[in-house]
């Protein structure tokens, strides 16, 4: 059977038309003759939605009973037995009641799907898994259902139904989305302008870049290799030389002129690894790239050309940048530049060859490593000498040699010459021996004069097979050698960085490794002085060292930032290891901006947090505190009125009101001023042997409604090391916290018991109870969960009882109660004795 095919209508927020327009297209369908059935639809109590339903057939729901509630849930197994061509099923993301057959719908779709049924779904963007934390940030509001990306990704269509922020807000605005009530509070929320706006553009970019992958896939099945230039894609290629930011910032104007236009920076590495820009310089351009808003990108290819025109193609660039060649006029004759072969194979791809100050002079070139000192002179020294000992053995020959013995063997001098000591004396030293084959051993011998042409020719091969041989040894000995470098930078660079991801003081490690790679006495990484700083050392191996030491002419130096270099002392640093230098201030400045970042990062989660808590009271004070203060006024003020006469048990009811208000009151404040205690880490406890016979009826009998509690206390857990005020607080949140939840006529219990030294005080009740993943959050501040009146506290409780507990030496945590509910332990260490 084949599997069925799914349709989605994604919207960018509730209201813009999602079931509208699927149940539109479940008429079209039964119009022409499909067998169309509604699985499930959402009205929302909207008259027209419910209008569109008419003529539908519409499979009955499942009931489902969970703790005596009565939940209503899609029939899967009755649609499967129904089995129509297209069943139209509402909300995507919704999650099951328990004990349904799946927990998410979209899965109860993919076992409609799997049976050959067609779908049509909806979903808002709001509950896609990849965006529901952006949509959180937007909007402040946290999404509990959501779907994977995957799953909407897979549907065979995907259709927007748009609408702009003003008509939507028009529309819920004439209550065709919500309740006349909640239309004001959710235009001033969730629904204001901007949010819809962001959302908008969240679902539009999201199904560009679904459209996008089609046509990457399009194009992949039929083999296009042509760009199709649906969006402007600029490609920079950049060699990580200086000119690198002026491609950057001259390729992201140019993706910028369109709408969606795309920034992306490529750099080819040659797959030989031997020569390469300078570390910080290519990561100051990734930086760069990033700040621009592209994406960098590292290709390995021996042709540059090739490589940056095979990466523009695959990624369906449109533009292609690319800086003028910085090769000499005279090479550009022998062969092409980098440049004009994009050009020439560029196609249908458009290239823009940008001029910088470094065009057509003498660009990046990789240090030229060669064979050593020691080698080199002595190669010279065989390169003059060699040719008059050669020559004095040959002469004391007794016969004198022809040409084709000495030709050879003066060659194989040349070639000695060459594996010794490179091109320098490999020249020197073919010069001498043609010039020494010339004069003794070329008729007629005793001067330069060559008499048969063929002698000429063969000299000039000698010269010319000599000097070849001296190339190539001194082209194998540079790549060798650069090799080896590399090799050496690349174990050091990879050694660094496994080590400095294990440590806790990367800096002092960094330094560390620097002397032990380049034999210095000391390095430090200095603050380079300013308008608004003196130089300063930041970081130094050796305490010791001061300004004037660092500060000292001629020390190897490299910077690491904007801000800061880092300074060897006692050690020479040759040029060929000079990038080495660079990737470890490099390394530097990342550790430095890790600890910038890091620093931000946790002032903004102290301001954030005390923002936070700042909203939370002033929002306590305004309403929560509002409450009890209101009922006082208004119980005082009928007592004061000389209008209404009240009888004795008015009055005493009025008292009582006031003073249940003010015990209200009290609590709420009391607990904001151990909060605030807590907070500041004001709070010292006085732990003491404590009698829990004492100190629980006491709690018991002070909480609203002591008839709804009962208490029973282990034989061998009843004394604790605890402060008797603060435990009395505890206790006395943790229960008014389980009655506010616990129905009538259930009660509410009490229990102790010991477990090793530790004695657990357990407040039990039987309501709604908190999902697992969500009780660590009913313990933080200004935090209510559930159905818990909104007048009864500002969900300051089990923050506090917690944090006393903790300042205690014991804690408090939640787990479920068996049969449903939610209990409280409080856990506190046993006195000695018990």
């Amino acid at each position: 059977m084949a599997r069925g095919r799914l349709r989605i209508y994604l919207g960018a927020a509730p209201g813009v038309g999602k079931t509208v327009a699927m149940l539109d297209e479940g008429h079209r369908r039964l119009d022409r003759g499909t067998d169309v059935v509604v699985g499930l639809v959402e009205t929302h109590e909207r008259a027209h939605t419910k209008a569109l339903i008419d003529g539908l057939e519409v499979v009955p729901r499942a009931r489902l009973t969970h703790r005596g509630t009565t939940l209503e849930e899609m029939d899967l197994d009755g649609l499967l037995a129904r089995a129509p061509r297209v069943a139209l099923v509402d909300e995507l993301a919704h999650t099951n009641a328990p004990g349904s057959r799946h927990e998410k719908r979209w899965q109860d779709i993919d076992e409609l799907l799997d049976a050959g049924i067609d779908v049509i779904s909806t979903v808002n963007v709001q509950h896609l898994e990849s965006l529901n934390d952006v949509v959180t940030s937007i909007t402040g509001v946290v999404q509990r259902e959501t779907v994977p990306d995957a799953v909407v990704r897979a549907a065979d269509q995907i259709e927007l139904v748009d609408m702009s922020p003003e008509a939507l807000r028009r529309r819920m605005a004439h209550g065709n989305v919500y309740a006349p009530e909640k239309v004001d509070a959710a235009l001033a929320n969730y629904f204001r302008v901007g949010n819809l706006s962001a959302l908008r553009e969240l679902a539009l970019l999201w199904l560009a870049d679904r459209v996008d992958e089609g046509l990457e896939t399009y194009r992949a099945d039929h083999g296009i290799d042509a760009s199709w230039p649906t969006r402007e894609r600029v490609v920079v290629a950049i060699s990580g030389a200086a000119e690198g930011e002026t491609l950057l910032r001259r390729g992201a104007r140019i993706a910028a002129r369109g709408a969606g236009g795309e920034l992306l920076a490529v750099h080819v590495v040659r797959s030989d690894g031997l020569t390469g820009p300078t570390l910080p310089d290519l990561v100051a351009q990734r930086r760069l790239t990033d700040e621009l808003g592209g994406t960098f990108h590292t290709v390995t290819g021996d042709d540059l050309a090739e490589a940056v025109l095979d990466f523009a193609r695959g990624v369906n660039a449109s533009q292609v940048v690319i800086g003028s060649s910085r090769r000499p006029r005279w090479r550009t004759l022998l062969s092409p530049s980098t440049t004009e072969e994009v050009i020439t194979e560029s196609g249908d791809i458009d290239v823009h060859v940008v001029t910088h100050k470094l065009a057509a002079g003498r660009g990046w070139r990789a240090p030229r490593a060669g064979l050593p000192r020691r080698r080199k002179l002595l190669g010279y020294g065989l390169g003059v000498v060699g040719p008059f000992v050669l020559t004095e053995v040959l002469a004391g020959l007794p016969e004198d040699p022809d040409l084709p013995l000495t030709v050879p063997l003066f060659l194989l001098l040349s070639v000695l010459t060459a594996l010794l000591g490179g091109m320098g004396p490999a020249l020197l030293g073919a010069v001498a021996s043609s010039l020494f084959l010339n004069w003794f051993f070329t008729p007629p011998t005793g001067g330069l004069t060559i008499s048969e042409p063929e002698n000429a020719v063969a000299l000039a091969v000698f010269v010319l097979v000599a000097a070849a041989v001296a190339w190539v040894v001194d082209r194998s000995a540079r790549r060798a050698d650069r090799a080896l470098r590399a090799q050496a930078e690349s174990a050091s660079l990879a050694e660094l960085s496994h080590t400095l991801l294990g440590s806790t003081d990367q800096m002092a490690l960094l330094l560390q490794q620097a002397l032990d790679m380049f034999g210095a006495d000391a390095a430090a990484v200095v603050r380079r002085p300013d308008a608004h700083h003196r130089m300063e050392v930041v970081s130094a191996t050796d305490p010791s060292l001061t300004l004037e030491d660092l500060r000292a002419p001629g020390l190897p130096r490299e910077e690491a930032d904007e801000d800061h270099e880092l300074v060897l002392v006692g050690a020479t640093v040759p040029a060929g290891r000079q990038r080495l230098l660079a990737a470890f201030a490099a390394h530097a400045g990342a550790i430095l901006q890790r600890r910038s970042l890091q620093a931000s990062a946790g002032e903004a989660a102290v301001l954030a947090r005390d923002n936070s808590a700042r909203t939370a009271l002033l929002s306590a004070v305004s309403h929560d505190l509002r409450t009890p203060l209101a009922g006082i006024k208004a119980a005082i003020g009928s007592l004061r009125s000389t209008e209404v006469t009240f009888s004795p048990e008015d009055e005493a009811e009025l008292e009582a009101a006031i003073e249940d208000s003010a015990d209200r009151l009290e609590v709420l404040i009391g607990n904001l001023l151990d909060m605030s205690r807590l907070q500041a880490g004001a709070l010292v406890a006085n732990p003491r042997t404590v009698d829990l016979g004492e100190v629980v009826p006491g709690v018991v009998a002070a909480v609203a409604e002591p008839e709804r509690v009962v208490w029973d206390l282990g034989a061998d857990a009843r004394t604790v090391v605890a402060d008797a005020g603060l435990l009395d607080r505890v206790l006395g949140n943790v229960v008014e916290n389980a009655l506010r939840h616990q129905q009538p006529p259930w009660r509410v219990r009490v229990a102790t018991s010991r477990l090793g030294d530790r004695v657990q005080i357990r407040v039990c009740d039987t309501g709604p109870g908190v999902p697992e993943a969500a009780r660590d959050r009913i313990f933080l501040p200004f935090q209510r969960y559930g159905d818990a009146p909104a007048g009864d506290g500002v969900g300051l409780g089990l923050a506090v009882a917690r944090g006393l507990a903790e300042a205690m030496g014991g804690s408090v945590s939640a787990e479920d109660t068996p049969g449903g509910g939610l209990t409280v332990v409080v856990e506190l260490p046993v006195a000695e004795g018990a």
